[in-house]
């Protein structure tokens, strides 16, 4: 998927929906791989009526692949069945 260019710091604290319209939640953070330098996942503060179980979970966040993001303008939208969990477990954080 090819994107425009955008700042990290203007992704922070946009809503986060699903492809048939359901809010997920606000971005709180991104996991970028220190190797290639590629994003590997989204971490959203969920919405209180999302059901967490579906997603990896990290504490009060979940994670969410960023190759389920779809479109970003003034939300970020997400491939509802590439955003929920894969068997793997949450990357641990550094520092």
């Amino acid at each position: 998927m090819v994107m425009k260019k955008i700042f990290a710091r203007n992704l922070r604290d946009k809503q986060v929906v699903s492809s048939d319209g359901v809010t997920l939640g606000v971005l709180n953070n991104i996991v970028i791989d220190v190797r290639s330098g590629s994003i590997e996942d989204l971490v959203v503060k969920p919405d209180i009526a999302l059901d967490k179980v579906k997603y990896k979970q990290d504490g009060e966040f979940i994670h969410m692949p960023f190759d389920s993001v779809r479109a970003i303008k003034d939300y970020i939208v997400v491939d509802k069945t590439m955003s929920l969990a894969s068997a793997a477990e949450p990357p641990v954080t550094e520092g």
